[in-house]
């Protein structure tokens, strides 16, 4: 009879044992604690400009975000719901729209951003435009839309009233130059009223070049707004140069690097001689009048004219051009007889009038007298260091 009691007894005492031994496991940590709670991580903050509610906002305004986090989209829509297309600047969280905005229209701005594994966050502004301004001021380019021009040709824009200084910048942050392929380039104000984009060397042909002069109401000065935002995509041609030698009287013209022909020719004489220096083709018109009266030369005193003469092509304001001189031939080649234009026979005229285009480069020498800067496009004239300093953002 002990026996099995024996056994019972080791039996309750080894489950003691494993009772024992599971309490005091636990005592010591066997049990898995509850983690600490971790805070959720807040999500991003997200403000924009205009803020929501303002009213009378520029057309020309550029939308800015700011966020703590990344940035997942922007979307602007009109009062009907329409998509505003635009972009923002290269490096910067500045969204610019792709054209002016209409004046006296609300605007809805949605921004969406993230971070970390917090739940993005949304916001939305809502914004109404000004009323259309009384005082602007135009942008007129001299490239338009489609034109094929030289390797020289500057892009220039001609402001229909003055700029103060203290805008220029204003002005030029909104003055956009893109090509394919790009370039190095800089604008250069060579007055309150016009201001010229060159490259740091000549276009190379078959490039092509977008114009956008965003000023549709922005202030410009004086209480005036810009009028209108202008669109230009224009294309570089062949790379024509036309040299000129006043001591030789020989007008020789390469394309793409090749000489093409050698023209006889006849310059300024003494009295008035031609403008020397690097020049481009302005413009060009198969008749012309030329009257000395002009520049304060009557026609019926001595020295004076006023006569049609064809197949001109400009170089300068101050009335310079290739022109057919049928009365010089025979001193074309020999001598400089004329009032300051490049006389070409009938023929040459004719053939160089084809070819040219806006700017095409003329380089002239040894006339005596070198042209004066901006009687014509004279950009290229300015050394490259001295052309960025004429940039307002040079220093801005």
């Amino acid at each position: 009879m002990r026996g099995p009691l024996r056994h019972a007894t080791a039996a309750c005492c080894l489950a003691g044992l494993f009772l024992l031994s599971a309490c005091t496991g636990s005592a010591e940590g066997g049990e898995t604690a509850p983690s600490p709670s971790v805070a959720p991580e807040a999500p991003a903050t997200v403000s924009l400009r205009p803020a929501h509610g303002t009213t009378g906002v520029l057309t020309s305004t550029e939308l800015a975000v700011a966020t703590d986090g990344t940035l997942d989209g922007l979307r602007v829509v009109d009062a009907e719901g329409k998509t505003v297309p635009g972009a923002f600047r290269a490096g910067s969280r500045r969204w610019l729209p792709a054209r002016q905005l209409d004046y006296s229209t609300r605007y809805t701005v949605t921004a969406t951003a993230t971070k970390g594994d917090a739940a993005p966050r949304t916001i939305t502004s809502t914004f109404t435009t000004m009323s259309r301004p009384g005082q602007l001021t135009g942008a007129d380019p001299y490239v338009f839309d489609g034109d094929t021009v030289g390797v020289g040709m500057p892009v220039v824009i001609e402001f229909s009233k003055d700029i103060p200084k203290a805008r220029h910048a204003a002005v030029e942050r909104r003055l956009f130059v893109k090509s394919t392929p790009a370039v190095t380039g800089s604008w250069y104000w060579w007055s309150d009223s016009e201001v010229h984009y060159r490259p740091k060397a000549y276009w190379k042909p078959g490039t092509e070049v977008t114009l956008r002069a965003a000023i549709g109401g922005l202030p410009m000065g004086y209480g005036n707004y810009g009028k209108r935002d202008r669109f230009v995509d224009f294309r570089i041609g062949d790379h024509v140069v036309t040299e000129v030698d006043a001591s030789t009287h020989v007008a020789r013209v390469y394309r793409n690097g090749a000489l093409i022909r050698t023209m006889p020719a006849s310059l300024g004489k003494a009295s008035t001689p031609t403008s020397a220096g690097t020049m481009v083709v302005m413009d060009k018109k198969s008749e012309m009048t030329f009257d000395s009266g002009t520049f304060g030369v009557p026609a019926n005193t001595p020295g004076g004219y006023r006569q049609k003469v064809k197949w001109d092509v400009r170089f300068t304001w101050g009335g310079e051009f290739f022109h057919s001189a049928p009365w010089s031939v025979g001193d074309q080649g020999y001598r400089n007889v004329s009032h300051g234009c490049v006389n070409l026979s009938p023929s040459n005229a004719r053939w160089f009038f084809d070819l040219a285009k806006k700017g095409d480069v003329v380089r002239i020498v040894n006339t005596g007298r070198t042209v004066a800067p901006g009687n014509g496009w004279t950009d290229w004239n300015v050394p490259w260091n001295r052309y960025v300093e004429g940039s307002a953002l040079h220093s801005a």
